[in-house]
């Protein structure tokens, strides 16, 4: 059993599975060229991510949920996040999962996988009459790297006695990251921790986590990291 009072946020798009999901189905629907042209100006900060969905979702004209869903279902999860759900469940550990994409695809890939249970948040998308609707229930106008406030849910679902969790590999990770004591990263996400010079973790997969936070959460004394208990507190004040 592990000892420690961990709360656990988790990417969905490349983290939970093994690609993309939002990024698949925009460039596998609609404009190729395009796409890739609006993601490259969210990476470069031109755009925000709400205004970078609106303009991927007008990219497709005609589209179609059942021929979008069984796209969805030929996208992969990472095997080992049934053991991590597992691990937590077996701990008592509370489990977040954080996304910038949508419950379209969400759903569909919790309903096959059998997840049904995994809290999450995430933006809304409706497709009607072939359009792509997009709506964004956890909006905040500071948080321009995700049109999901990442960080407000990780301050909404942690408290001071707890030990934060952030385990992510891209764009919108890198601020809610910033707020959690323990962040396990890679690709993206691990770049902007090395040139930011935030502590972090690598990892491939669940397993990985598993055993260092098994390792952790064993460890008679555990500090908390400085600055995220730092950018808590002036979140709480603002609150």
């Amino acid at each position: 059993m592990v000892n420690k009072n961990f709360k656990i946020f988790v990417d969905f798009d490349g983290t939970i599975t093994k690609r993309d999901v939002g990024d698949a189905i925009f460039l596998e629907f609609g404009n190729k060229a395009k796409t890739e042209g609006i993601i490259v100006d969210l990476l470069s900060g031109k755009l925000s991510a709400r205004d970078t969905w609106i303009q991927l979702c007008n990219t497709i004209d005609n589209a179609d949920a059942d021929i979008m869903g069984s796209f969805v279902d030929t996208i992969e999860m990472d095997e080992t996040f049934h053991h991590f759900v597992d691990f937590c469940k077996g701990n008592n550990l509370d489990l977040f999962v954080l996304s910038d994409g949508f419950d379209f695809y969400i759903n569909r890939i919790f309903r096959r996988e059998n997840l049904q249970d995994v809290k999450f948040f995430c933006n809304k998308l409706e497709i009607k009459d072939g359009k792509m609707i997009p709506s964004f229930p956890y909006y905040d106008e500071t948080c321009s790297t995700s049109a999901n406030c990442k960080q407000n849910h990780v301050i909404s679902n942690s408290s001071d006695e707890d030990y934060t969790v952030y385990i992510g590999d891209g764009n919108s990770d890198k601020h809610p990251a910033q707020f959690c004591d323990y962040i396990f990263a890679k690709h993206g996400l691990l770049k902007y921790c090395e040139k930011e010079r935030i502590t972090f973790f690598p990892y491939q997969n669940f397993n990985d986590v598993i055993k260092k936070l098994e390792e952790l959460g064993n460890k008679k004394r555990l500090k908390k990291r400085h600055q995220a208990e730092l950018k808590r507190k002036e979140r709480y004040m603002i609150e």
